[in-house]
Order: C-alpha cells, then structure tokens, then sequence
C-alpha cells in the first residue's frame, strides 16, 4: 500500500487538541515546548485549555495546528518506527498544513515553522482593513463554475477561487462586496449552498500581497533542506523537493489557489492508495473519501489514534 501523510489548515482547530498525546508521550510534550519556547508563549495552555476564540486567531491557529501535526508525526516515529523516506511517497498540506508538511519531512525545523506562520499569522491578518474582505464557501459547484461566478461578481474589485477543496467545494476570497455578489450569483446559478465564512481575512487571494512580500523576506532568512519526501505543492499540485522551489511555491501561495483536489488527484495517479491525516480533526479524510473514492483516508491525532497504527 502507497501512502501519503497530509496535513489539515485552518478550520481544524478545536480546544483540547493535543492533550492527550502531551499527556501520554514524552515525543509529542517535546513538540509543544519546542513550539512553546519558538514563540516565546504557553501556546500549549492555549491548545489544551482555550479560549476557542483566542485559539481560532490567525497567529494562534496556524503554529497550533502545525504542531499537533508534528506532535504526532514525533509519536509515530518514536512509538511505531514511522519513516516518512521509507514509508511515505509524498507529504502535502492544505494552506498552513503544507509546513508542518515540510516540518515532517525535514526541510525546516520545528522551531522555523512555528516562527514562519507566527509571520504568516500575523502578516495574513494585517494585509486587509477588518470588514473589507470575506470569503465564501460554494458546496456543490465544481470549480470551471465558481470561476466564472468570481470572474462575473468581481466588477473590478478582486474576487478570486481561494479553495479548490474536492467533492463540489470550492471556496472564493475577496472584497467583502465582490464575495456577496457571487453568493448572490451562485444561487441563481443553480450552486446548491452558497455561504460566507467565519474568517477574519480574505485569504488565498491577491488582496494578501503584502502578507506574501512579508513571507518572501521571512523565508529568504531561514535555513532548508531538500524533503526526505517531495512535497506535493499547494499551488502546482506538482511535487517539490528543491529548496529555492519550495521557498518560491510558499510564497505564491499566500496569494494563489489551494488546488486540493489536483493535489489528492496527482497523488493517486502516481499510485498512493492510503492517506494519512496527522494532526487536529478529520477534514481532509473527508475530501479525499470525496475526490479519491478508492483510496483509503485515516485521520490520526490522539493518543487513541496512535495505539495499532502501521505506518
């Protein structure tokens, strides 16, 4: 069986997520106060116990979800001999997910990656004014629609597809008006749901330039390695393994879409039959059932997920 280890972005947080690894493994408490001391904060505290609303920050979630990912790639090694060179034939992560991605797989360290979207955080909240930009979800649209119902509603404003997630979802990014506009457009065009989302910036669109010039210097500073494993790229859906690319894909990203789908859909065609979420909640298991309905997707991110896993 070929397997891919991915791992989830924004929107996977929940309180309590990692407790029970820090409790059961010695791996998984070193991750966390590697991460704790990375950012000079009890990020930990604020995993385990909340507030959810504190968590759910940008700044906060990003680092969070990276290193519950990483806490459980740690146990994995450590509990049951996971080798991601030996048992993996990609790695990839959705938004934030695709430096724990790279994290796991030994392009940066631990440290670094905590840093990196500590910036991306804080650089993604700041490039729009509060209320000028939103996003909205279209379930039921495939993507060629939703980008020509963000081409028609975008009247000059920018009004981009963010999220090409799988499974008829597929998420537009913008200016607040823009996005209503194509809420208005989908329905009309027969999307089954259209909905804004509960987020505090417009992500994954050109309106997040400044945050992209931001990671640019951020990353230019900081020390890579090639992965053990390539890295199936957010932007190209085609897999990475040489830094100066990486560096440059990171970069698009903040502004470009997250081609989920072409991501799982190249994995596959390239052989991969089993893929393994690490980290907080089950999102991404559920877009691969969706785009890869022959694979077979796991989710593992507590202690009781780790017990009789096989890598």
């Amino acid at each position: 069986m070929t397997t891919a280890y991915i791992f989830p972005g924004q929107g996977s947080q929940a309180v309590g997520m990692g407790k029970t690894l820090a409790a059961a493994f010695p791996a998984a408490r070193a991750v966390f106060d590697e991460v704790d001391a990375a950012l000079s904060q009890k990020l930990s505290t604020l995993m385990f116990e909340g507030p959810l609303d504190e968590l759910t920050l940008t700044a906060n979630a990003q680092p969070a979800l990276m290193a519950v990912s990483l806490a459980v790639i740690r146990v994995l090694e450590a509990e049951a001999g996971l080798d991601l060179k030996r048992d993996a034939a990609f790695v990839a992560g959705h938004s934030l997910g695709e430096y724990s991605a790279l994290a796991a797989a030994g392009t940066f360290s631990i440290t670094d990656a905590a840093r990196l979207l500590r910036i991306r955080g804080d650089a993604m909240q700041k490039a729009v004014p509060a209320g000028e930009g939103a996003m909205a979800a279209l379930l039921g649209a495939e993507f060629d629609l939703a980008k020509a119902i963000a081409a028609d509603a975008a009247q000059g404003q920018i009004c981009e597809v963010a999220n090409d997630n799988g499974g008829g979802q597929v998420v537009l990014s913008g200016a607040k008006a823009a996005i209503e506009r194509a809420i208005a457009l989908a329905g009309e065009r027969g999307v089954r749901r259209a909905m804004l989302l509960p987020v505090s910036a417009p992500f994954h669109c050109t309106l997040m330039q400044p945050a992209a010039q931001a990671m640019q210097a951020a990353l230019a500073e900081v020390a890579m390695q090639p992965p053990v494993v390539p890295v199936m790229a957010n932007v190209g859906a085609a897999p990475l393994v040489e830094p100066d690319a990486i560096r440059a894909s990171l970069v698009a990203q903040v502004t470009g879409t997250v081609r989920w789908r072409a991501c799982v859909e190249a994995m596959t065609a390239a052989g991969v039959t089993r893929f393994v979420e690490a980290g907080s909640g089950k999102v991404l298991a559920g877009l691969v059932k969706r785009i890869a309905p022959g694979a077979t997707p796991m989710s593992v991110g507590t202690a009781e997920d780790i017990v009789g896993h096989k890598p």
